[in-house]
């Protein structure tokens, strides 16, 4: 990413869209593959214009490029560049722009969609196995509540614009090395809408939009994963009179869980127990979702031997079914032994013998047991 998209395009941090737009046309025409033999470093500094242009020529990404700088955009969840895989691609997304269509045929006009918002909420484990409903506040562009939107005071009229008859467009004839290109761009008067208050709106200055805080409350399913995204269509930044506003995307972190290791929608867990337990089996209390449970290990549990408990885990995404959860039993071998309590050990494993440690002969629990007092 380029460290000043202002220095990138040789203009001044106060320079107007005309002169922005002039900037990056010269640079087009001075760095195109056609004009410099497609050379490797001309076509690095094209597509660092064009990714300049990209945020510069948009008003609210400049807004906010000149607030909180290239990590500012990213945070609201646009990445500059990212879509430009070739020279070809910048053309598609960006000569409609700054030229008025590609190819001599014209391009699209009308008012500009608002922008798109990243956010970030965090649910615990409890929550992805119910869903949850969170409400997220976040500053956005709004329509403007005294003028709803239409940029005129109320009780004035809005009038067609005389500037493009009406048409939202203006089209022009250009010269390029290129070739001649009938262009069509956004009126400068009425920015694509064909329409323009007699008395521009006292609040937004006849723009239909204003700085806000935005409060929705989204529904998030039951069994979402972490780093997956819900979209909200419409709900960020405003977009023009007469155009949509960007979509929101609310972004899940599900927060670690002292309790449980998630895989997919199983749930593992682990139980201590001490030796003298696994070997006479015991009963033992495990967390689940729902709360506390009981369990019976039977005599001579084994270490890593797992218990399931069927259902206990979280939902498919989308789906009803729920997973398991696995609780693995660990065998707790003690280390300090009083001498009363070493001979109690070693008459039990004179006792029992060999013929009770099963086919792993000194690999078991009463192996180790026998390998940690020796």
């Amino acid at each position: 990413m380029p460290s000043d998209y202002y220095e990138v395009l040789g203009v001044s941090r106060d320079a107007s869209d005309t002169e922005i737009k002039k900037a990056f046309r010269g640079l087009a025409r001075e760095l195109h593959p056609d004009v410099t033999g497609h050379d490797p470093e001309a076509e690095a500094r094209f597509k660092e214009a064009a990714e300049a242009y990209e945020v510069l020529s948009d008003a609210e990404r400049r807004r906010t490029y000149d607030q909180y700088g290239a990590e500012g955009l990213r945070s609201g969840g646009f990445d500059p560049g990212a879509g430009f895989t070739s020279v070809d691609d910048i053309f598609q997304s960006l000569f409609g722009q700054a030229f008025g269509g590609r190819g001599g045929f014209g391009g699209g006009g009308g008012p500009a969609p608002g922008a798109d918002i990243l956010l970030q909420t965090e649910l615990t484990l409890d929550e992805v196995a119910t869903g949850v409903e969170r409400e997220v506040s976040f500053p956005a562009v709004v329509v403007c509540s005294h003028c709803h939107g239409n940029g005129a005071e109320p009780g004035t009229p809005i009038e067609t614009c005389d500037r493009c008859g009406g048409a939202g467009q203006l089209r022009q004839v250009t010269r390029t090395p290129f070739g001649q290109m009938v262009s069509a761009v956004p009126c400068d008067v009425c920015h694509g809408s064909g329409k323009v208050p007699e008395t521009p709106c006292e609040v937004c200055d006849g723009s239909g939009r204003t700085e806000g805080n935005v409060t929705k409350t989204i529904d998030i399913p039951a069994g979402i994963e972490d780093g997956q995204r819900l979209r909200i269509t419409g709900a960020a930044h405003a977009g023009q009179p007469g155009a949509p506003a960007g979509d929101l995307y609310v972004e899940v972190a599900v927060a670690a869980d002292g309790r449980f290791e998630r895989q997919g929608t199983d749930l593992v867990s682990d139980v201590r127990i001490p030796a003298t337990e696994a070997m006479l089996g015991t009963t033992v209390t495990v967390a689940t979702l729902e709360g506390e449970r009981e369990i019976e290990l039977e005599a001579g549990v084994q270490p890593g031997h797992e218990e399931t408990l069927r259902g206990a885990g979280l939902p498919r995404l989308g789906g009803r079914k729920r997973g398991d959860q696995r609780i693995i039993v660990e065998v707790v071998v003690p280390t300090n032994l009083s001498d009363e309590q070493r001979e109690t050990v070693e008459r039990l494993d004179v006792s029992l013998g060999p013929d009770n440690l099963g086919p792993q002969h000194g690999d078991g629990l009463f192996g180790r047991f026998r390998k940690a007092f020796r």
